[in-house]
């Protein structure tokens, strides 16, 4: 091959192995290789942010179940104080009325709670109720910001919430009548009103008496516990590099129904 005929090859070997240019595609916006387009990668984290029609919902949900606790005790202690039902209801062991629902193992019996689980914390009322009114605030807080998919760790914050309230709103208004039992002069928060009595007749010992709020409570909490041990934080969807989010919010609204 004469020296010409290698001149005019040199400059076609070059032109087949073209350079890439800085912020193509293959090299990315600094000039460096890149992923492949289609690749995946982690969304923006707020796509994981719930949307409105699921704080909607959520609060609905509360304010049902403190409407069925308040109805409830509304219900129990008017019925419970009518002089005609008080000389009709039978009376437990110990002489105080109580309404046998399920034989003697569960009914209905008035006790007015100054204090929290089992009666606890009762000479500490500021405490007390101070405390109910923070973990309210703080659980509405963790209910706005949940991600979406966690539906047994939401179930149990509105759960816990709904007892919390419900309870509250006997500490700010419930005043009760002066021969109601166990009444206690001189405090500055009204007790709270529990009516459901469990009796084990074995042990001639009753359970201490609770009510709605408290069951809401009690369940919230085991779920908190069964979402704690099930698994963690749910997992980031995948893009598309490059790609955009657009249809993620609509899964979040679908959150609810899955």
């Amino acid at each position: 091959m004469s020296p010409s005929e290698q001149d005019d090859r040199a400059p076609s070997a070059s032109a087949a192995t073209p350079t890439p240019e800085a912020g193509s595609p293959a090299t990315g916006a600094t000039g460096s290789a890149g992923p492949a387009a289609g690749s995946s990668s982690l969304a923006d984290p707020a796509a994981l942010r719930a949307p409105a029609r699921r704080h909607l919902i959520l609060f609905f949900v509360v304010a049902l179940l403190v409407a069925l606790d308040l109805w409830s005790k509304s219900a129990v202690f008017t019925w419970f104080q009518d002089p005609e039902a008080q000389a009709a209801l039978p009376r437990s062991e110990r002489g105080h009325p109580r309404f046998p629902l399920i034989g003697e193992w569960l009914g209905f019996m008035l006790n007015l709670n100054y204090g929290a689980a089992f009666g606890k914390g009762g000479s500490m009322p500021w405490l007390l109720v101070g405390g109910r009114c923070v973990a309210s605030i703080f659980l509405t807080f963790l209910i706005y910001r949940t991600p979406v998919g966690q539906r047994v760790y939401l179930g149990a914050l509105v759960l816990i919430l709904s007892g919390a309230l419900g309870n509250l709103y006997d500490n700010f208004t419930f005043a009760p009548a002066p021969d109601l039992p166990g009444v206690q002069d001189g405090r500055p928060f009204g007790p709270v009103r529990d009516f459901i009595d469990v009796y084990f007749y074995g042990w001639d010992w009753h359970f201490p008496t609770f009510n709605v709020a408290d069951s809401c409570i009690t369940v919230g909490a085991v779920l908190l516990l069964l979402s704690g041990i099930g698994g963690g934080r749910p997992a980031a969807p995948q893009v598309a590099a490059g790609g955009s989010t657009e249809g993620l919010a609509g899964d979040a609204d679908e959150d609810l129904d899955r």
